[in-house]
Order: C-alpha cells, then sequence, then structure tokens
C-alpha cells in the first residue's frame, strides 16, 4: 500500500477560510440590507444610531407650563430634536418605537435566511459522506469550491429576500462537500490520534481565519463601499483557492481499498458519537443564535453602526483561532472529554453575561471568552469522532464526518430558526441564558468519554496481533539460542 501523502492536507487549511469567509461576511450585511430593501423611503441610516429600548415611555407631546413649580416639572424626552416643535419630537419618538418592533420582527426573517444554509447541509451530509468512500475526497471538495463560488456571486446581485435565500441555501450543499470531505481527508491521512489531533486544530484553525475577517470585513466594506464589493472579492479569493486545488489535488476518482464503512445507522445508534456530536451542537448553537440577533439588538439598544456590527463579533474569531490551536494538541494530553466539558461551561458562563453589556466595549470579554470555549470544544471533539471510529468500527471516516457535519449544522439550524421568535416571545436575554443552561446540563455527560469501551471486534483483533507478536519474539528467541 504506497503511502498516504499528508501534504495533500495544506489545502485544507484556506479551502476552509474562504469557505466561512463566505459564510460569515452575511452577519453583518445581511440583517440591515433585508430592512432597507423593505422600507426603501425610511431605511436605518435615516435614523439617529440611538438606542431605544421598548420600556421607556414616549414624551408627552407639550411640556409643563408652569416654570414655578418644580415638582411637577417634566423631564426632557431622551430622544428629543430641539428644531422640532414637542408635537413633531412626539411623533418621530412613535417612530422610532416603530422601528424597534419592525427590528425585532426581522429577526425571525434573518434567522429563517442563516438557518437555510444548515438545513440543506442537513440533507445533503448523508450523501456526501458514503460518496467520498466511493470516489475519494478531491472530487467533493473541489465540487464545494465551485457551489461556493457561484453562491457568493449570486449574494454579491442579489437584491430581494428570495434570491438571498437562494444563495445561502447553496452555501448548504457547497459547505458539506467542503467540510465532510475535508475532515474526511485529514482523519485519513493522519492515522496517529496524536497528529490528528494537531492537524484538525490547524484546519480548524483556517475555519477561524475565515470567521475572523468574513464579519469586520463584510460590515467595513457594506459601510464604506457597498453590499456588492465584500462579495466580489471573496469571489476573486475563492476563485484562488479553486485553482490551488487544481494544482495540488488534481481532482481525481480514487476509490477506497479499505474495508466497507460503517453504516449511517451503526453510527447513529452508537452513545459515545452521539454524546461527542451532541456537544458540538450544543456549543454552536449559542453563536448560532447571535448571528441573527444580536447586531439587531445592537443596533436597537446601542446605536450600533454597520461597522461595530461586524466588529462584535471579532473578539470571538481571534480567541476561536487561538482555542483550536491550542487545544488541538493540548486536548489529547488533558483528555478531550475534560477539554469539552470545560468549554461548554464557559460557553455558558459567557452567554450569561452577553445580554448585560451596555456597548460594544462590554462585549469583547464574554465573546472573546465564547469563541475561546467553543474552540475547545470543535478542536476536541472532532478528532475524538475519529478515534472513535477506529476502536469501534472501521477505519473509513466519510460517514462519521458527515455525523459530526450534521451536529455542527443542527446547532447553526435550530439556533437562527428559533432565535427570532424566542427574541420575540421571551426575549434576548431570556433566549441566552435558556441556552446556557443547556450547556451546564450538557457538560456532565462528557465524562463518559473518559474510556470510551472498545467493540468486541476490535478487541480480538488487538488481542490477536498481541499474540503473534508474542510468538514472532520467541521464535526469534528459539533461532538465537541455535
Amino acid at each position: 500500500m504506497q503511502p498516504k501523502p499528508k501534504q495533500l492536507t495544506l489545502p485544507s487549511c484556506p479551502t476552509v477560510a474562504s469557505h466561512w469567509g463566505s459564510v460569515s461576511i452575511n452577519l453583518p450585511i445581511i440583517p440591515e440590507f433585508l430592512y432597507d430593501i423593505r422600507h426603501p423611503d425610511a431605511p436605518l441610516d435615516s435614523y439617529p444610531r440611538t438606542p431605544l429600548t421598548p420600556h421607556t415611555a414616549p414624551p408627552p407631546p407639550t411640556p409643563n407650563p408652569c416654570p414655578c413649580n418644580k415638582d411637577t416639572e417634566v423631564a426632557a424626552p431622551p430622544i428629543e430634536d430641539a428644531t422640532l416643535s414637542p408635537e413633531d419630537n412626539f411623533t418621530y419618538y412613535r417612530e422610532l418605537e416603530e422601528r424597534h418592533n419592525e427590528l425585532v420582527g426581522e429577526t425571525v426573517e434573518v434567522g429563517l435566511l442563516f438557518a437555510s444554509k444548515a438545513i440543506v447541509q442537513l440533507l445533503v451530509n448523508p450523501i456526501v459522506g458514503p460518496l467520498t468512500h466511493r470516489i475519494g475526497y478531491s472530487i467533493p471538495m473541489f465540487a464545494g469550491f465551485v457551489i461556493m463560488f457561484l453562491s457568493t456571486i449570486i449574494f454579491a446581485f442579489g437584491r430581494s429576500y428570495l434570491v438571498l435565500f437562494i444563495a445561502r441555501a447553496l452555501q448548504g450543499i457547497g459547505s458539506s462537500c467542503s467540510s465532510v470531505s475535508g475532515m474526511g481527508m485529514l482523519a485519513d491521512r493522519f492515522t496517529d490520534d496524536k497528529e490528528r489531533g494537531n492537524a484538525m486544530g490547524i484546519a480548524l484553525g483556517g475555519l477561524a481565519l475565515g470567521v475572523l475577517i468574513g464579519p469586520p470585513f463584510g460590515g467595513v466594506m457594506y459601510e464604506f463601499v457597498g453590499k456588492s464589493a465584500p462579495f466580489l472579492i471573496l469571489a476573486a479569493l475563492a476563485l484562488g483557492d479553486g485553482l490551488l486545488q487544481l494544482f495540488m489535488l488534481q481532482p481525481s476518482i480514487q476509490k477506497a481499498e479499505t474495508e466497507e464503512p460503517p453504516s449511517l445507522k451503526s453510527l447513529i445508534s452508537d452513545p459515545y458519537i452521539l454524546i461527542a456530536a451532541g456537544a458540538i451542537t450544543f456549543a454552536n448553537m449559542g453563536i448560532a443564535m447571535l448571528e441573527p440577533s444580536l447586531p439587531l439588538w445592537m443596533v436597537d439598544n446601542m446605536g450600533a453602526t454597520r461597522w461595530e456590527q461586524g466588529v462584535a463579533f471579532l473578539p470571538a474569531s481571534i480567541s476561536y483561532l487561538i482555542g483550536t490551536n491550542l487545544f488541538g494538541p493540548l486536548g489529547h494530553k488533558i483528555g478531550r472529554w475534560f477539554a469539552a466539558c470545560l468549554g461548554l461551561v464557559i460557553i455558558g458562563a459567557c452567554l450569561i453575561f452577553i445580554p448585560m453589556a451596555t456597548s460594544i466595549v462590554h462585549l469583547i470579554i464574554p465573546n472573546a471568552g465564547l469563541g475561546f470555549a467553543i474552540g475547545m470544544v470543535d478542536s476536541s471533539m472532532m478528532p475524538e469522532l475519529g478515534y472513535l471510529v477506529d476502536i469501534r468500527h472501521s477505519a473509513v471516516y466519510g460517514s462519521v464526518y458527515a455525523l459530526g457535519d450534521v451536529a455542527f449544522c443542527v446547532g447553526f439550524a435550530v439556533g437562527p430558526a428559533l432565535s427570532g421568535s424566542l427574541v420575540k416571545t421571551i426575549g434576548f436575554e431570556w433566549m441566552l441564558f435558556g441556552i446556557a443552561i443547556l450547556c451546564f446540563l450538557y457538560a456532565p455527560l462528557l465524562i463518559l468519554l473518559k474510556n470510551p469501551p472498545t467493540s468486541d471486534e476490535k478487541k480480538s483483533l488487538i488481542h490477536g496481533r498481541d499474540r503473534a507478536q508474542v510468538r514472532y519474539v520467541t521464535y526469534q528467541n528459539y533461532d538465537d539460542d541455535e
């Protein structure tokens, strides 16, 4: 058997980075853009960047006419233009209050738009996983690039909710091809558990790089250049990634010469794989809920500008990059179960602190902690999935990383889809408190991954190899005596 060339994993980082850059660049652009196309006569830029709380009483149309009575003097309204009459100020305040209600309602549609990618990805993953066993990893990965390139172009020129929805759904297909084949390729190339964890930490660092650059780049470009500019630049970068794949991976059909892959049914029925996949789901559900709701919450409560909405995700992205690269090798030493358990606890704590922020500065520490903890969970549980397949099933990785990507997508499907309704019914604060409690409750289950049992068939193979080795050593000693 020919040795597996580990250098072929190099394209995984730029592929994942460009893929997640195209996904995350939407975060600061789409919420405000959808509001503006629905309100062409009153876009968000026509209002001052003034925070508005729904519980503040509207100012009266006329002030108290008696200046001698200080006890009955009416306080100045929180939002008032000196050039307007009191009646006009009252009307203007009502318009701002209507803007607040519309922003809350906008969260529902933005959440469904963001969730469409993950929902489509959920449907495509079970197809891509077994397909990689039949034709190899390079062709699905290149197909993912082509689809992501097309969806980015559609985003650049889309001017309606339906067109943007289709583009987002196409991202789900491309993401499935890139993620499943990329992680499967890494697990296949790096058979040693420690090396595999290091490689996946680097690849997840590529994911963090895309998430790191995407939101602030998209917010700044949208603020000062326009909506199409960031998508066109990203499409050009994606084209470079496609050329890199053509020259280095040289996509072609490569039929696997290994044993039969485990079925999706056997993987889903494995409780240890489900626990690892569930950790990925709950770890990412919080940030998934923040994607559509945090920008609009910042506009409503902080008067945030477009670039501030993008920069808000920057601490999470930087710390995620640090967390994935740190806990790729460190998770193997301290125990991946412990790293993921600690990560879920930190995620819950950070989600509780986010709604307490009153300015963008206050979001830095909780968002940074959130990103770092998600990096702990992802960089620990992704290689753990490969390890569980090695000891409990057969060493074929396409299906298990399709399942891992499904777990990732469940968080990014349920989170955005429910965030809008939850914000309207229980509020932004209680939505995050609820997912924090779920993280706290799920964390103790990861103790079960401390020493996962090996399947009976794997035990017999291991014992058989041990006995063969002992007989071989004895036979060698016997020859030496003669």
